[in-house]
C-alpha cells in the first residue's frame, strides 16, 4: 500500500462548537409551560446556517444547471465522432474515431502513427510559451473524440507550462468505452492505447530518458495497465531485478486525475488527484477520503495522494479535467513535497 494511504482520514468534521460568549437559553417564567415556544422558531445564529447551508445548495445546484449544455455538446460531437463517421466512412467519408485508436495527437489535432518517436511528434504548447522546456505524455479518458482530447492537452499545456503529446485513448460510444474499462481493470482484451503508451515508455526508458505522463479518468486505468507491461518487459526481456526494475521505473513521474484504477506498480514517481464528489475516483479508483476497501488498493510506493472535495450536484461537472481538476493541480516537484 502506498505510505500516503495510511494518512486517509476517517474522521468526519464536527460541528462547529459553541464559543462562551454564546447567551445560554431563557429558562421559562414559571406560569409559562416550557413547550409554549414553537419548537420551529430559532436563533439568528441557527437562521443563519440554515440559509447558508441552502444558498450552497442551490449554487450547487444551478453551477451543476449551468453545465448541462456542454455536456449536450459533448455528447453531439460523440454521437458525430462515432456513429455518423461510422456511416459517412462506408461512402468514402471521414473514418470515425476509433481509427484513431492508440495513435498520437499533436499540435492542431495533428494524428501521427503509434510508431512515431516520442520526440518526433510536435506537440501542444502552452499559449505563452511556444518554446517549453518539458514535455508530457496524456492519455484522455472516455467519450472524447479527437478534438476533444486537444482541447484536453491544451488546457493542461497552459496549466503546467509544459509542451503535451496525447496519446489517443478512442470513442466508441459510452457503452463500449465502459465496456473496455472492465477489460482495462482485468488486463484482458487488446486496448491499442495501452499498447503504445507501454511500448514509448519502454523505448523511452531504454534510451535513458526520463518521461512525464498523465492519465485521467480511463485514462489512468490505460497508465496503470501500461505501466505494468514495461515492468515485466524489464523483467523478461532485459532480464531486471525487481529493485532494478523499480530503479529503472524510478525516471517516470506520473500524475493522475480521477482515475478509474485501484492499484498502481511500484517505481514511478506518482502524484494522484482525487475529488470526493467525483464518483469515478471514489467508486473504481483510490478511493475518497473515508473508504471501507482501502486496504484493497494500491497507489504504488511513496505515492503522493490529493484528495480535496470541490463541485457541483452534477457529477460529470466535478469529474472533468479542465474545469475543476487542474484547478487543484500544482507543480509536480511540489506535489511530491505534499505542498498543495
Amino acid at each position: 500500500m502506498s505510505t500516503i494511504d495510511r494518512t486517509r482520514s476517517l474522521a468526519v468534521p464536527s460541528s462547529t462548537p459553541k464559543t462562551a460568549a454564546e447567551p445560554l437559553a431563557k429558562k421559562p417564567a414559571p406560569h409559562q409551560p416550557a413547550f409554549q415556544k414553537s419548537s420551529f422558531e430559532q436563533s439568528p445564529s441557527s437562521k443563519a446556517q440554515k440559509n447558508g447551508l441552502l444558498g450552497g445548495l442551490i449554487d450547487a445546484a444551478v453551477g451543476g444547471i449551468k453545465d448541462i449544455p456542454r455536456f449536450v455538446e459533448m455528447g453531439a460531437n460523440v454521437f458525430n465522432a462515432t456513429t455518423v463517421k461510422e456511416i459517412t466512412s462506408l461512402f468514402g467519408g471521414a473514418k470515425p474515431d476509433r481509427a484513431q485508436d492508440g495513435m498520437f495527437v499533436g499540435a492542431g489535432g495533428k494524428v501521427l502513427p503509434a510508431t512515431t518517436k516520442l520526440g518526433d511528434v510536435p506537440g501542444v504548447t502552452p499559449k505563452n510559451n511556444p518554446n517549453p522546456d518539458k514535455t508530457i505524455l496524456y492519455v484522455n479518458g472516455i467519450m472524447t473524440p479527437t478534438a476533444g482530447q486537444l482541447g484536453e492537452m491544451q488546457a493542461l499545456a497552459d496549466s503546467s507550462g509544459a509542451k503535451v503529446v496525447g496519446i489517443h485513448n478512442a470513442t466508441e460510444g459510452l457503452v463500449k468505452d465502459l465496456a473496455q474499462c472492465v477489460t482495462d481493470k482485468l488486463d484482458k482484451g487488446k486496448n491499442p492505447a495501452v499498447d503504445t503508451l507501454a511500448d514509448t515508455l519502454y523505448s523511452e526508458l531504454k534510451a535513458g530518458r526520463d518521461v512525464h505522463l498523465v492519465g485521467y479518468s480511463q485514462g489512468g486505468l490505460i497508465t496503470a495497465r501500461a505501466l505494468n507491461d514495461v515492468a515485466k518487459r524489464l523483467r523478461v526481456e532485459d532480464g531486471l531485478s525487481p529493485a532494478q526494475v523499480e530503479a529503472k521505473m524510478g525516471h517516470l513521474e506520473v500524475e493522475t486525475f480521477g482515475a478509474a484504477s485501484t492499484k498502481y506498480p511500484n517505481g514511478p514517481q506518482y502524484v494522484h488527484y482525487v475529488n470526493n464528489a467525483d464518483p469515478v475516483p471514489t467508486l473504481t479508483g483510490l478511493g475518497g477520503d473515508v473508504d471501507p476497501l482501502a486496504f484493497l488498493k494500491d497507489a504504488g510506493k511513496g505515492a503522493v495522494v490529493h484528495r480535496f472535495t470541490d463541485g457541483n450536484l452534477n457529477p460529470i461537472s466535478n469529474h472533468m479535467l479542465d474545469t475543476l481538476y487542474l484547478k487543484h493541480r500544482v507543480d509536480f516537484d511540489q506535489a511530491r513535497r505534499n505542498q498543495f
